[in-house]
């Protein structure tokens, strides 16, 4: 999208920014601001080096006519444009599991990693290591929750990716927990990510969950484990779960989660052994 906007048939503007300059149009904290303008650096110099056997090469600075929402633009822009593409080759299969709170996916999922041996990947796990890693990204989302706002959708797809990158060389497949939890995070996943092969959603009625939640309200001490707490939850999951389900008919399988967890993971192996042979 980067090249796209700003390559013509015949030239391409290199619109350079000094390092002071774009530093100073940055709210970060500073090791953000160093690894973000590390970042596209390197990338700006692929880009550049690439476009001259496409035309030609003009740079014009920030100074003069280019205030610091624009640099910034720029500068967000070729960053998580270049970054996110789909994982190449991914030979294993890739699979979304889905359920309400008190579903017993949790316990499904640790069935089919000691089963399959797939890699088991939660976004909410992932992002917990992330902050307590110290990093500049986990300082940066700290501040971001501590503000009491939603970590970008593309944070948490960068962190997945990481994630499926790392284990790939030893993994049989990967179960994400979880996620997605809305219609348009499925849709950037399996553009930047990887194309999604099953879609397991464990259903149980809110009647069932609710009974079920509130049983382990009694020893978990939650304050979020109340009854009015448990329905506003399932009624924001459903809201969101249908529009992602509607979204793949023939990746989709339901299963009854109202059973035994033999029962369930009986027919959880139906669907994914044909995956793994």
């Amino acid at each position: 999208m980067f090249v796209k906007s700003l390559y013509t048939k015949h030239f391409f503007k290199n619109y350079g920014v000094p390092e002071k300059d774009s530093r100073s149009n940055l709210t970060n904290s500073a090791p953000v601001i160093t690894r973000t303008y590390s970042t596209f650096k390197q990338r700006e110099a692929r880009l550049v080096s690439w476009v001259p056997h496409q035309g030609t090469v003009f740079t014009k600075g920030s100074k003069n006519g280019f205030g610091p929402t624009f640099c910034l633009f720029l500068l967000m822009l070729s960053v998580t444009s270049i970054k996110m593409a789909p994982i190449p080759d991914l030979k294993v299969p890739v699979i979304w599991v889905l359920g309400g709170p008190g579903s017993g996916k949790g316990t499904q999922c640790d069935r089919i990693v000691a089963k399959y041996g797939f890699t088991h990947l939660s976004s909410g796990d992932l992002l917990r290591a992330e902050v307590a890693s110290g990093s500049a990204r986990g300082k940066e989302l700290t501040a971001i929750m501590e503000r009491g706002e939603l970590v970008p959708v593309e944070v948490v797809l960068e962190l997945l990716k990481e994630a499926i990158i790392k284990a790939l060389p030893t993994s049989t497949g990967f179960l994400i927990d979880g996620y997605p939890r809305e219609k348009e995070q499925g849709i950037l996943f399996e553009k930047n990510v990887a194309p999604v092969n099953l879609v397991l959603y464990f259903e149980a009625s809110d009647e069932t969950l609710v009974k079920r939640l509130m049983g382990r309200a009694l020893t978990s001490g939650r304050v979020d484990d109340n009854e009015e707490t448990i329905k506003k939850r399932l009624h924001t999951f459903n809201t969101h779960n249908d529009q992602v389900i509607a979204q793949y008919p023939d990746k989709l399988k339901k299963i009854n989660a109202e059973r035994s967890p033999d029962e369930i993971f009986n027919d959880v192996t139906s669907y994914l052994d044909p995956l793994v042979k």
